[in-house]
């Protein structure tokens, strides 16, 4: 009996210290009240965002300075939830890593008996003590291993993938901020001078010289115009509010903040470059995580041929018998699945399945990128074309209209000439603008279609990977 009592204290024993090396759930609960506050907190001025921002060798413009489109891109990398929950995503599969390392556990039981009804017994106490321990075969740890491997690739490209459409979308709404307050601007000033038009045809039809006609014509145009700085006024808006969710803030935050447009009226001539197009048919985000998912199917069908070959069990045991004065028996048993009723071939073939899925999906993606940098190169080099013209038509009406202001001073032409100029040179200036914001979002098009590190710096893409928040949780 003091036998068995020891036994088991010393199983308690064990049963406590390996309990006290587990972990502890930690709750953390999400409150969307606190979300919220924290949400609207968000602003550009942040300490932490700021030392991010230094951190990365981009310094935040000073007080009255504007935000590049580089700064607002760490900005988006600092506060967009998107990256959030891609990184998350990240930490996930590389959590895989660990599961997939891992050995099966041993196993151990403790099962004592009483019999009292053999006669002349040293002890009426049986205490058999066995375990199991399994031993895996054919290499499928290093097959686990390298499938969780390779999905934490493909989602580390997921995570790039996610970097460069956040900075798409960001990139979109400051040009389309731009592009509001630029037409804005421009019809406001065709609006000025459509009055003045309007103004010199009332005259004139007041003294008889034109007819109502006319008259009516001009008021038409002045109210179409009026109707267009509207909706341009509304764009803005709009647009602002854009802006704001590509940072992952709240529009008021934007509040007294100035924009650099500077990016927004280069046109880079060097992503034209055909090694660009073929590094990218290679490195593209897309690309890169399709690969990596073609290499994690074939680890998983390396897996399932590996579990054709059952694991082999080791079940040693001991057992403590006190019938025949105190004797001790030792065993050691050994098991495995016999693989006569199959040999895995279900599994298998929905891996070579799976495998041949990943490398058509491959294909696809390889082929829609190569659609996409196509189309966005003939885009790109249409628009700047057009941006040529669009420069060309409006110099010529620049001078037209420095004509006709200089004939209209000496008496040559009357003053509604040098309106109806005015109103040619305002509306050529749009058709600039137009062809300007075209040839801006082809270029971004094309951008995107690339994910060049011309464009978007690899630092930024570092930046991105982990957690800015990390030091304040």
């Amino acid at each position: 009996m003091r036998a068995l009592t020891s036994r088991l204290r010393y199983s308690w024993v064990l049963a406590i210290g390996l309990a006290s090396g587990c972990a502890h759930f930690v709750p953390r609960p999400l409150s969307p009240q606190h979300s919220i506050a924290a949400f609207r907190a968000r602003a550009l001025g942040d300490p932490g965002l700021r030392e991010f921002l230094a951190d990365n060798r981009v310094p935040a413009p000073a007080p009255g300075g504007r935000w590049s489109l580089k700064a607002l891109t760490l900005v988006a990398v600092y506060y967009q939830p998107l990256l959030a929950e891609a990184r998350a995503q990240l930490l996930a599969a590389q959590a895989g890593q660990i599961t997939a390392g891992e050995r099966p556990n041993p196993s151990g039981s403790v099962a004592p008996g009483y019999d009292n009804g053999v006669p002349n017994s040293h002890s009426p106490w049986v205490v058999p003590i066995a375990f199991d321990w399994t031993i895996e075969t054919a290499g499928r740890r290093g097959d686990r291993i390298a499938l969780a491997l390779h999905h934490a690739a493909a989602a580390r490209w997921d995570l790039v993938g996610t970097v460069w459409e956040v900075r798409s979308r960001l990139r979109t709404a400051l040009l389309n901020l731009y592009a509001a307050h630029r037409s804005e601007s421009l019809l406001a000033r065709k609006e000025s001078a459509l009055w003045g038009v309007v103004a010199q045809l009332e005259g004139q039809f007041s003294a008889g010289s034109v007819s109502s006609f006319e008259v009516t014509q001009a008021r038409v145009a002045l109210d179409n115009t009026i109707l267009a700085r509207q909706a341009a006024d509304g764009r803005i808006r709009q647009a602002r509010i854009q802006l704001a969710g590509a940072l992952g803030i709240a529009p008021r935050a934007l509040t007294g903040v100035k924009l650099s447009s500077a990016d927004l009226k280069v046109f880079p001539r060097q992503l034209t470059r055909p090694q660009l197009r073929r590094q990218a048919l290679l490195d593209r985000a897309d690309v890169r995580a399709a690969l990596e998912q073609y290499a994690a199917s074939q680890s998983a069908l390396q897996l399932e041929i590996a579990r054709q070959w059952p694991d082999i069990d080791l079940g040693p045991g001991y057992i403590w018998n006190g019938q025949f004065a105190g004797d001790s028996e030792w065993q050691l048993g050994l098991s495995l699945k016999l693989p006569v009723l199959n040999r895995n071939q279900g599994p298998i073939a929905e891996a070579k399945a799976q495998r041949k899925l990943a490398a058509a999906h491959f294909l696809t993606v390889q082929t829609t990128a190569i659609g996409q940098i196509d189309g966005a190169l003939a885009a790109y080099r249409t628009a700047q074309a057009q941006m040529t013209t669009a420069d060309s038509l409006l110099g010529n009406l620049q001078q037209r209209l420095s004509a006709v202001r200089s004939q209209v001073e000496v008496g040559e032409l009357q003053p509604l000439d040098l309106a109806d100029a005015e109103v040619a040179f305002d509306t050529g200036a749009q058709n600039q603008l137009k062809t300007q914001i075209e040839a801006q979002q082809a270029l971004g098009r094309l951008e995107d279609a690339l994910q060049s590190p011309l464009t978007l710096a690899p630092s930024t893409l570092r930046a991105a990977q982990s957690d800015p928040h990390r030091a304040t949780k």
